[in-house]
């Protein structure tokens, strides 16, 4: 009697603990497969936008082939490997494109990707990722206005350290009523990664392609 009980017990214990295996298993695969499914979704969003600040008049050459693996970097954001976009135009640089982040959002990171041609001047500016107050800070977005769209042109050259602020700030950028924490904090940034760059301006066309597949290693 206590042989079958315990034989019962043993049955009922090994197939608790492969029904648990068995879970595990198919969430660290459902897991697995969603976040690929997340990556891919953003990369593709990264490379629309990409298309939006760098016209086809700007390179010919290969731009999502020709990346560049940038180390974590204050000036940047980025506590994490991100990758780099070079566009050349008749094998001369001619745009980066970058990532960098906004640690002071109202309600978080701002994410941005920000294209600089080669002679240090804005070509566009876009946000990739937020999480700022829907219809109050969430004008930042391209598809919510065209206040993103400020940056083009602009340069550490054109304007001095004082004017990369907002104007009720006393700076150069526009901003909407109830709502300067959210552009403050971009306008920061996008000072911030043009410091980067020319600081690092010689280097950053001229290091050997990598791939983002690479960069995640």
């Amino acid at each position: 009697m206590r042989r079958t009980i315990a034989k019962a017990s043993f049955h009922t214990a090994v197939n608790l603990l492969a029904f648990a295996l068995l879970g595990t298993a198919i969430l660290a695969i459902t897991y697995n497969q969603t976040r690929e499914r997340i990556a891919q979704s953003v990369e593709a969003e990264k490379l629309k936008l990409i298309s939006q600040i760098v016209p086809q008049s700007l390179f010919d050459n290969d731009i999502i082939k020709d990346t560049l693996s940038i180390k974590p970097d204050a000036l940047l954001g980025t506590d994490d490997f991100t990758v780099a976009y070079r566009a050349r135009l008749q094998n001369h640089p001619s745009v980066l494109v970058m990532e960098a982040v906004a640690p002071d959002g109202y309600s978080g990171k701002i994410g941005l990707l920000v294209a600089i041609r080669e002679n240090g001047e804005l070509a566009g500016v876009r946000v990739v990722t937020h999480k700022e107050t829907p219809g109050l800070g969430d004008y930042i977005e391209i598809a919510r206005s065209n206040w993103i769209t400020g940056f083009n042109g602009t340069s550490l050259a054109k304007y001095q350290d004082l004017d990369w602020k907002v104007k009720k700030d006393g700076g150069q950028f526009d901003y909407m009523a109830g709502a300067t924490i959210t552009p403050r904090a971009v306008v920061r940034a996008v000072h911030k990664i043009l410091q980067y760059y020319a600081a690092h301006r010689a280097d950053l066309f001229a290091q050997p392609v990598i791939t983002p597949a690479e960069v995640k290693k």
